[in-house]
């Protein structure tokens, strides 16, 4: 557990902690705030490759739900056959359940040790970590906007990271399941995970406000900044995969359609014979 310990601060929080009071002391002010937020979207622009799998994946197995939904109803009596409905289901459309959990699993480790960055970078009890080359602000300016980020907010930043939040986790609401006929689904597990998926779509955000209003107001900004880079990454994720959806022979139509639409119509030629003064003459006329 101590060579653990000891091979996370060497690995990640102390070249975190040194980029933070670097940015600090680089900006004019010595503002934390933005160091906070350049280093968060630094990060977040490393993890990017990582974070878009990770939403396509969350996104695909949204889509798949009511179908997996139906599955799960027709063998709910026999398990076996159910869990080999499902893999087989999974297989068919190429997608893995854990597909969005191994990328978020690379960068758990990342964004929890910037947490405790971020907490210990408000002052300068702990420039014993700074590597000798590195240079050192001669104070660190926690005011951002009116608000200390080293003692807890208790309305703006906390309610901001609760909305955002609420915003995200509305874009992964599975669409709701229909059956055949446009009729609701009869499947008592879909509905109950739709219920649960709502109640936790609006408890987790409060939740976030209360745990926010706690913590040094630095937290939450630094949460807000992270929110804001998912949206982002599930809304394009999202835009790529229903791009992928339109069928290739439609794309090849549409083509052609916009091409003819502007094509100019071509010139034909009537060509005629007419018998003046006793003389046979050849009439060509355009069209």
């Amino acid at each position: 557990m101590a060579t653990l310990k000891l091979f996370v601060k060497t690995i990640l929080y102390k070249p975190l902690y040194n980029a933070l009071i670097f940015l600090v002391w680089l900006i004019p002010g010595h503002n934390v705030a933005w160091a906070i937020i350049i280093l968060t979207a630094i990060i977040r622009l490393i993890l990017l490759p990582s974070s878009l799998k990770a939403a396509r994946a969350q996104i695909k197995l949204r889509d798949l739900q009511p179908e997996l939904a139906k599955i799960q109803a027709e063998y709910k009596d026999d398990k076996t056959k159910q869990s080999q409905a499902v893999m087989a289901f999974y297989k068919k459309h190429k997608v893995s359940p854990w597909g969005s959990c191994l990328p978020l699993l690379i960068q758990f480790p990342i964004l929890i040790v910037l947490y405790y960055v971020f907490i210990n970078g408000l002052g300068m009890q702990r420039f014993d970590l700074l590597y000798s080359f590195m240079p050192r602000p001669e104070f660190i300016n926690t005011v951002w906007l009116g608000i200390d980020l080293a003692k807890p907010d208790r309305w703006i930043l906390p309610i901001l990271t609760g909305i955002l939040q609420y915003f995200q986790g509305r874009q992964m609401m599975p669409p709701s399941a229909k059956a055949t006929g446009g009729k609701p689904a009869d499947d008592k597990s879909g509905q109950m995970q739709s219920m649960l998926s709502k109640q936790m779509m609006y408890l987790m955000p409060v939740f976030t406000v209360i745990i926010a209003m706690r913590l040094p107001a630095a937290l939450p900004l630094y949460w807000i900044i992270t929110t804001l880079f998912a949206i982002g990454q599930q809304w394009y994720a999202a835009r790529q995969i229903q791009n992928s959806k339109v069928p290739s022979g439609m794309q090849i139509q549409n083509v052609e359609e916009k091409e003819e639409k502007y094509r100019k119509p071509e010139k034909h030629e009537e060509v005629s014979k007419q018998v003046r003064h006793g003389v046979e003459v050849t009439v060509r006329r355009k069209k």
